[in-house]
């Protein structure tokens, strides 16, 4: 399948996006967001895809930290992959995952939704 070839990361988004979409055709709709967490990490685990769940991102201003945020995933070592449950992109959604970017300095994230009819996604992009 040919991808953008301007789009940042494009072949490492494609790979992340199939699996959601796996996921989403084996279990279907309905389910606690935890679980969507949960097979997304078995199918990376089984494709042999590096990544870390969970991970801490501290926020600091100088030595002083300001707190943490716990990123669902971050895949390849340069994707910050949020998992939600619902039909809808909300804008609090999309300012959480700017917020990890910011916090980890890297460039790209896919705000990933299961909703009632299907995987919908967002590229979410650190201009800075």
């Amino acid at each position: 399948m040919k991808t953008k070839r301007n789009l940042i990361f494009a072949e490492e988004c494609y790979q992340i996006i199939g699996i959601c979409f796996e996921v989403f055709n084996k279990i279907g709709y309905g389910h606690k967001e935890k679980f969507y967490q949960e097979a997304v990490a078995h199918k990376l685990k089984e494709k042999k895809i590096n990544f870390r769940e969970q991970l801490k991102a501290r926020v600091k201003l100088g030595e002083k930290e300001l707190g943490i945020y716990y990123l669902d995933f971050l895949v390849f070592d340069k994707i910050v992959v949020e998992i939600k449950k619902r039909n809808y992109f909300s804008i609090k959604d999309i300012n959480q995952l700017s917020a990890y970017l910011k916090a980890t300095r890297l460039k790209l994230g896919l705000l990933i939704h299961f909703t009632n009819t299907g995987v919908k996604y967002r590229r979410i992009v650190n201009l800075k």
